[in-house]
């Protein structure tokens, strides 16, 4: 490695601890850092990627009485299938941490002390829903209505699915108690407002001169400034939650959306191993990545920025990566009306590689909605990482044991095929580089496909397997080219590249700088193990499969 690398903090949007990710989350927010992750550590930066499980609010509050269990007892089981399920499509993370952790609730003790002393938090009285059937205020999703900014139906108080919007205590229109049905009443409560619309000219200043955040979402929060911003609730009464550090309280808590982005901060220092000083220097020295889907837009362009200018020591993030909802069948996918696939149900069926390349061919970064349409889905597979990349790997180790006992050859002098070969694999390189730093990943991953179609003609064309002169040349350079396939797919398939390592023989992959797969890997007198096919195709009856577990929801 040349030099110091810079150090790059990861972070994807938390998970909310009350229900199995489906494809959507990942599609959006988790598979794309991962990619990033990936590639960077192979030479390029010193990585830390984190993410947590998101603890605290009204609706876990909720599901855990339903449960019958205690808050922190059912936010633990649901970190652990988490890590389970993220692990199982091969994202790994330097630390998946929680919310409710020591480390964070000091953090957002400190910010909201200190965001009070600055005076950008102050106390107000709030007419909020009051539930006379079960005898207790109605923070959040206790209660639904209709949305007053697009007329949406059955949407929670706290904000709408359906336009984006964030709503504040009392706005949405027709409101029923969530728990029992019934219509509420407004009752006074003290609450705690953040100055939000005090930093106004300060967001749109960031907005502008970040040249690398995405003109869609900067372009509508720069709109919503326009019109105006409206300082915002951070209290609720509940009792699941970060207590406010004052004695005045009264015993009432953070809003979850000023605590869970502020534990990007905990953990990453945490798992960076710095502490106090040291720890805040390591996060401002790095450059920041926060990876989320477009519906949380709102929060990550504005609360996040404004509560970290307003306390003055974190710096704002260099980068986030936003995309759009990802439809299944052409439907939305939706916790709440049970329509989705999850990671669960999805491996249960077919490998992880499968729905990361699929996930990854499909997905612009771009705000752009997009569907996953099963049929497509196997038609990508089995046309493009079967017949393409499996397809070419699997001829060319099999060609290297049939015809020469798994030793690569001695090669003889390169002719205008193998240059043509070496320029399309340079090409490759610098291609998928390149568009991989600019979150180009779909890009970059068709770029890698067209790289393995002329490694495929390549083979086709010197037909080394009919022992003709230059048949030791075609066989070195196809399985060096197989060596570069598995160094450039491994950022997207880590699974099958991880195979291909194995059978190609190579230690220590995962420490190879990225440019060292542009050369040949394998010198003459290597000896590989046995080959065996990477991928299978994707029947019928695997999409079946899946098609039944939206049956049964």
């Amino acid at each position: 490695m040349q030099g110091k690398l810079k150090n790059t903090i990861i972070t994807a949007a938390l998970p909310y601890a009350n229900a199995d990710l489906h494809l959507g989350h990942i599609a959006s927010t988790y598979l794309p850092s991962d990619i990033l992750s990936r590639y960077l550590r192979h030479g390029k930066a010193n990585v830390i990627q984190v993410c947590a499980s998101d603890d605290f609010g009204t609706p876990i509050l909720i599901a855990a009485e339903r449960a019958g269990k205690k808050p922190e007892d059912y936010v633990a089981y649901w970190r652990q299938r988490f890590e389970e399920d993220l692990g199982a499509l091969g994202i790994r993370f330097d630390l998946f941490y929680k919310t409710s952790s020591e480390e964070n609730v000091k953090l957002v003790q400190h910010f909201f002390t200190t965001l009070h002393k600055n005076g950008f938090i102050y106390p107000g009285d709030v007419e909020q829903f009051y539930c006379n059937v079960d005898k207790k205020f109605l923070p959040d999703r206790y209660v639904k209505g209709r949305c007053p900014y697009c007329g949406a139906l059955d949407q929670y108080s706290d904000g709408c699915e359906n336009c984006g919007r964030t709503l504040q205590p009392g706005q949405i229109l027709d409101p029923k108690c969530s728990i029992c049905g019934t219509p509420p009443v407004k009752k006074s409560s003290k609450h705690y407002f953040f100055k939000l619309s005090a930093f106004s000219d300060q967001l749109k200043d960031w907005l502008e001169s970040n040249a690398n955040l995405q003109s869609e979402p900067r372009n509508y929060v720069l709109n919503w400034i326009k019109e105006g911003l409206q300082d915002w609730d951070i209290t609720r009464d509940i009792t699941w939650g970060i207590k406010i550090p004052l004695p005045e309280a009264d015993g009432k808590v953070l809003y979850g959306w000023f605590d869970n982005h502020l534990c990007y901060i905990s953990t990453a220092i945490k798992a960076s191993g710095k502490t106090g000083k040291e720890g805040i220097e390591f996060w401002n020295d790095s450059t920041v990545y926060h990876f989320i889907g477009k519906d949380i837009v709102y929060h990550h362009y504005l609360f996040l920025p404004s509560m970290r200018l307003g306390e003055g020591e974190y710096k704002l993030p260099d980068y986030i990566p936003t995309r759009g909802f990802l439809l299944l069948e052409e439907k939305k996918i939706s916790k709440s009306r049970r329509w989705g696939i999850t990671i669960r149900d999805y491996l249960g069926v077919l490998p992880p590689d499968y729905i990361r390349f699929y996930l990854t061919r499909i997905t612009p970064y771009a705000q752009t909605d997009l569907n996953f349409d099963l049929e497509e889905f196997r038609s990508k597979i089995n046309n493009e990482l079967v017949a393409n990349i499996g397809n070419f790997a699997y001829r060319s180790l099999v060609l290297l044991d049939r015809g020469y006992g798994r030793v690569v050859p001695q090669p003889g002098e390169s002719g205008d095929a193998e240059k043509a070969l070496a320029q399309a694999r340079s090409k490759a390189f610098q291609e998928s580089s390149k568009l991989i730093e600019a979150g180009g990943y779909d890009r970059a991953l068709k770029a890698i496909l067209e790289y393995s179609t002329s490694c495929n003609q390549y083979l086709q064309a010197k037909a080394p397997w009919e022992k003709r002169d230059g048949a030791e040349t075609a066989i070195h350079a196809s399985v060096n080219a197989v060596a570069s396939l598995a160094l450039l797919l491994e950022p997207f398939l880590p699974f099958a590249s991880a195979e291909l390592w194995r059978q190609l023989a190579i230690e220590r992959p995962l420490s190879l700088e990225w440019e060292e797969g542009n050369k040949d890997l394998l010198r003459s007198g290597h000896k590989t193990l046995e080959p065996k096919p990477l991928f299978r195709k994707v029947e019928e009856t695997d999409l079946e499969s899946l098609r039944k577990f939206l049956e049964k929801k």
